[in-house]
């Protein structure tokens, strides 16, 4: 079976098509509509998320408007607490950004790759973090290191 799953027909004949697709091809089907893998993979939830991003594309998305009434529901009802232990917020980059920092008389340059991990100079990265270690040779924060975040980004080695 191919993984252009759009040559087959309908909406719901692509979905039926689904279930019997190698894994292989579900992941083929996968980085063609996502950024990243999930953390967590089964095979039912691969697919329900492809299911669910076919039909989006095919009919559009939720309105704004149902969305966020979803989001407040799930936070005003959810068991789950969320603490953050004094840090800010995640930073989320979409792959392809590059970030471009000056340390020591030498730019460089870091490129957020599809699976999310940041690419220096063809070393892999899993976090901005280990990169602007690498870079220094000290512990850093790495979105205050690339300018992402508010702090001393100075040569002096302050703000970390």
């Amino acid at each position: 079976m191919t993984t252009d799953i759009k040559t087959q027909g309908s909406v719901s004949a692509q979905i039926a098509a689904l279930p019997a697709l190698t894994i292989k091809e579900l992941w083929a089907l996968w980085d063609g509509h996502f950024a990243r893998r999930p953390a967590h993979t089964n095979r039912s939830y691969i697919e329900s998320r492809l299911a669910y991003k076919l039909q989006e594309l095919a009919y559009g998305g939720l309105p704004d408007g149902v969305r966020k009434y979803l989001a407040d529901c799930g936070a005003k009802h959810s068991k789950i607490t969320i603490t953050n232990k004094g840090r800010g917020n995640e930073v989320h980059l979409m792959p392809g950004t590059q970030l471009l920092r000056e340390w020591d008389d030498r730019e460089y340059r870091v490129t957020v790759t599809p699976d999310g991990q940041y690419d220096l100079d063809g070393l892999r990265f899993k976090s901005l973090s280990a990169a602007a270690r690498h870079i220094t040779g000290t512990p850093w924060s790495g979105p205050k290191f690339f300018g992402l975040r508010e702090g001393n980004t100075g040569n002096s080695g302050g703000g970390r």
